[in-house]
């Protein structure tokens, strides 16, 4: 979105061969809206800096040009970011893994002989544990959003308790559709990444918030609506998309935690998706049934979780679940 007095920058005509493979991410990959962005704005920086230091389309790229790309990027990145290695890092690395699944696609069409992206290496990446918070951290963020007692009140405790109850990642979660709902509330089902779906129990205190929230939540329509926010279980009267957006809930999730005297940094729909991983894991669930419940397709993206766990907790995992050992995905 442009700043308040600034028209929006025109988006770049990118090569027609850029939309076909944005296409078939959507259409043969199920890749969601948000990840055919990321990869819309990755090619397109890309093909801004070819046009302007080569005066080349970014099909017709080679390995040096991608080196000299990626060594500008980090350059930069290393002028502005704060952590700024760690940043250009991960930011090359995406850039970098953007590209080379667009190169491999114009090899599969035959539009060229080469991968330029196959003698490239990827920048090694330091690991970084996820951020958490403890188990009476997010008891005291359910407590203060539910001390208001207005429908906005109703709704956030509901979406904290789904969040915690479930580790739905953000976009699942505020994009839940009612038909998600299973049967008496105890399950959801979930269309996550990739088109793969999955069934996610709801613990007691959240079926309890979703039936309280469920009985107001019609405030949220707009008397006028014509379907387009009532099919979904948080509806929104102001977003395009008929229910509530991941922005708004992020907000909504700061305000709260300069309400509950808890570090605004610390708080986001992302790391109470962490919180939920870790405080199953903390407790003796294991490893594969959390996967499961996150819709990780790899175990070896869950066990990171393992590394924030206390010693006795690791020390349970391991005796109840002897793939934690291994990190196989079978």
């Amino acid at each position: 979105m442009a700043r308040p007095g600034r028209p929006p920058k025109e988006k770049p005509n990118l090569h027609p061969l850029v939309g076909s493979f944005l296409d078939m991410l959507t259409t043969e990959r199920g890749a969601a809206m948000n990840t055919r962005q990321a990869y819309w704005r990755d090619l397109a920086d890309f093909s801004l800096y070819l046009r302007e230091t080569f005066s080349k389309e970014i099909v017709d790229v080679t390995t040096d040009e991608i080196k000299s790309y990626l060594k500008d990027l980090g350059d930069k990145i290393h002028v502005k970011g704060q952590n700024k290695s760690q940043i250009a890092t991960r930011t090359v690395a995406r850039r970098l893994s953007a590209m080379r699944q667009f190169y491999r696609y114009l090899v599969s069409e035959g539009v060229r002989n080469d991968d330029p992206t196959s003698t490239v290496e990827s920048p090694k990446q330091t690991r970084t544990l996820p951020k958490t918070l403890s188990e009476s951290e997010v008891s005291l963020l359910i407590r203060t959003a539910g001390q208001a007692g207005t429908a906005g009140s109703v709704r956030l405790v509901c979406l904290l308790e789904m969040l915690y109850a479930t580790g739905l990642r953000v976009s699942e979660l505020v994009g839940l559709p009612l038909s998600a709902i299973g049967e008496d509330m105890q399950f959801l089902m979930i269309a996550g990444k990739g088109g793969r779906e999955r069934m996610v129990p709801i613990s007691e205190p959240a079926q309890k918030a979703l039936k309280a929230y469920i009985d107001i939540s019609k405030q949220f329509v707009s008397s006028d609506d014509k379907g387009t926010q009532a099919q979904w279980l948080f509806p929104s009267r102001t977003s395009e998309s008929g229910h509530l957006t991941r922005q708004r809930f992020a907000q909504l999730l700061k305000d709260l935690a300069d309400n509950a005297g808890i570090e605004a940094g610390k708080v986001s729909p992302h790391i109470l998706r962490h919180a939920f991983a870790t405080h199953l894991l903390s407790n003796g669930a294991d490893l594969r049934s959390v996967q499961k419940m996150l819709g990780h397709a790899d175990i070896a993206t869950t066990q990171i979780y393992t590394h924030i766990i206390s010693d006795e907790a690791k020390k349970t995992l391991e005796d109840k679940h002897p793939l934690s050992k291994t990190g196989t995905d079978e």
